[in-house]
């Protein structure tokens, strides 16, 4: 099976961002990473191919996946033939928030 061409755009330290990158690795796929956040000309790029602002966005042999998660480009691939099932395990969540996205726990604290 020949190697699909993928460009990611992505953020250099989100959870989706690193989902999509834990999921290149393992189907050891080479990708271009795009940084979105310290370069303006990619996420230009992105936002002109994808038609919208959120990341990460995926380009698989010329099909954008907009606004995904690392476990939707997984499906997307398998369904699409792109990759085979491999039993390998990711070695970073693949459906995880940013940080600053996580639910917040609540306090309850009782005041005097």
């Amino acid at each position: 099976m020949s190697k699909p061409k993928i460009i990611a755009y992505l953020k250099p330290s989100c959870g989706w961002s690193q989902g999509v990158r834990a999921v290149m690795r393992k189907y050891d796929l080479p990708f271009e990473d795009r940084d979105i956040i310290n370069d303006p000309l990619q996420r230009q790029e992105m936002i002109e191919k994808s038609g919208q602002m959120m990341s990460p966005c995926v380009e698989i042999n010329g099909k954008m996946l907009a606004d995904i998660s690392g476990e939707e480009v997984e499906a997307w691939m398998l369904a699409n033939s792109v990759v085979t099932p491999n039993d390998r395990t990711p070695d970073a969540p693949i459906n995880q928030p940013c940080a600053h996205e996580m639910p917040q726990p609540l306090n309850f604290a009782v005041r005097p």
